[in-house]
């Protein structure tokens, strides 16, 4: 019973997390099902039919609270279903973790974009105007981020959410919202090329729906925190824990000394921390700055 508890709590967690930042939830409950000595196929599995779920009720949320953009949403939905299905079913058995080294690079360069994008150009204050979305961004876009997420046991957000917010046309509470509704197509066809090649018998359903109770749960919690949150605040959260991730994965990789690992982990925190504080109050300058311009405006 108290492993069951913790289960859901740690599905609180992880949907809160997810749902609020566009990732995290197949990272989390993946990693503590490993924890638990399930094989990652059936912890895959497990996270995945949870995420059934759970990625329904974010979605509903979500367009409750005007943070998902139709378009993006369904253009992401065919091409990470077919990718999420064949990583699942056919491609899930290759060696994915040789990948991992090149896919936390490129994702810690985007999360560096957008920390440069969101704090040193300042340019959340101003929306562009929507660029053309075309098939050629969003077919390789949604079919690379089904297809790890598939075989990774998490991948679906920390491909395409920062692919996403790299872009300067769209609102960054827009981009996670779409992407968590999207991902519910995403963790339903991954349930049913592992259902088909794995067979029921071999998922623990007591710990998925512990897993899906909690993550419903904080669903709606989290897509209230994207709608009032500051954009820029959010887009600090979610590059911050797309560089402190895969910084992580490529310290595992390597054989530095614990001790070595927890400095750096320690001074990437610090500055994660520093930059925060820097862009809360630089927003609080840009919001007293608005203020006075609108107090002069009607004096005038």
């Amino acid at each position: 019973m108290q492993k069951l508890i913790i289960l859901a709590f740690v599905g609180l967690i992880a949907q809160l997390v997810d749902g609020s930042l566009g990732m995290g939830y197949g990272l989390t409950s993946t990693s503590l099902l490993l924890a638990f000595g399930i094989t990652p196929a059936v912890a895959s599995a497990s996270v995945h039919l949870a995420e059934v779920v759970t990625t329904g009720a974010s979605g509903i949320s979500h367009t409750r609270f005007g943070n998902v953009d139709k378009e993006i949403a369904w253009r992401l939905i065919i091409p990470g279903a077919i990718g999420a299905f064949l990583g699942a079913t056919i491609l899930s058995h290759l060696p994915a973790n040789t990948l991992k080294p090149y896919i936390s690079i490129f994702l810690m360069l985007l999360g560096l974009y957008v920390l440069f994008r969101f704090i040193i150009k300042n340019n959340q204050s101003k929306q562009k105007k929507r660029k053309k979305m075309t098939k050629a961004f969003f077919i390789p876009l949604g079919f690379i981020a089904g297809f790890f997420d598939a075989t990774g046991g998490g991948g679906w957000g920390p491909i395409a959410t920062p692919t996403l917010l790299s872009r300067d046309d769209i609102e960054p509470r827009k981009v996670i919202g779409s992407v968590d509704t999207s991902e519910f197509a995403v963790a339903l066809a991954s349930s049913i090329g592992f259902l088909l090649s794995l067979g029921a018998h071999q998922i623990n359903w007591i710990w998925t729906i512990a897993l899906m109770l909690g993550g419903m749960i904080a669903a709606p919690i989290a897509a209230y925190l994207v709608k009032i949150l500051p954009s820029h605040l959010l887009a600090v959260f979610v590059s911050g824990m797309i560089i402190f991730t895969n910084i992580q994965t490529l310290l595992s990789l390597g054989k530095l000394p614990t001790v070595w690992n927890s400095i750096i982990y320690i001074v990437m925190f610090i500055l994660w921390f520093s930059v925060f504080i820097f862009t809360i109050k630089k927003y609080r300058n840009t919001v007293v700055k608005k203020g006075q311009t609108s107090e002069t405006m009607q004096i005038e």
